[in-house]
């Protein structure tokens, strides 16, 4: 069976708007979507990249439009400057790994639930309360938060330095085969990649 890296941040609006389809293609090739949550400043400082606040003026205003009219065209609601971003992503990654090793519950529901809290219900993705609820309402066990630290931590860890390795520099990235699908738009190429139309 094929299998999708999905390296992700719940802080990416690009992530969030990446809704329901990244599931959907893997559910129509009988792909495995592996979702690798990445610390997002850590893989910038490692991969070039320039943290938000440090963008040319002109790259901040078009990204806004950008997430508009993304938005607008997914019919996605999408605060343009959530009460809490920037926010630590870290909790909530740990969350979604230590869900996704457990088992039992809607993995997808849980990162998109996540992703929505921050970008489009103003919620605080960091917090302890809202990590909770959003487990809960995926089917996984509360507790997570607490008995998933560990481990989460440590393939938090080595995810970031297997994205790295990988060429990952950005939000949502997609691999599979050996094959780099970066940003919410390129979702339907991966869909082709895997119908062998790429």
């Amino acid at each position: 069976m094929r299998q999708i890296d999905y390296y992700l941040t719940v802080i990416s609006p690009w992530t969030y708007l990446v809704g329901k389809r990244a599931a959907e293609v893997a559910a129509r090739h009988g792909a495995v979507l592996r979702y690798k949550p990445v610390d997002p400043s850590a893989l910038f400082a490692r991969t070039g990249g320039v943290a938000l606040p440090d963008r040319h003026e002109s790259r901040q205003e078009y990204r806004l439009q950008e997430l508009r009219r993304q938005s607008a065209k997914r019919g996605m609601p999408l605060t343009l400057k959530p009460a809490f971003f920037p926010t630590n992503p870290a909790p909530a990654a740990y969350a979604i790994i230590a869900a996704q090793e457990a088992g039992g519950g809607d993995l997808h529901g849980l990162v998109q639930s996540l992703c929505a809290a921050c970008w489009a219900e103003e919620k605080n993705v960091a917090d302890d309360a809202v990590i909770t609820d959003c487990l809960k309402r995926a089917g996984f066990n509360p507790g997570l938060t607490m008995s998933g630290l560990m481990l989460g931590a440590d393939l938090y860890g080595k995810y970031l330095e297997e994205a790295r390795l990988a060429g990952v520099f950005g939000f949502p990235f997609f691999i599979v085969d050996g094959e780099r699908f970066w940003g919410q738009d390129r979702i339907e190429d991966l869909d082709l990649f895997l119908a062998g139309k790429l």
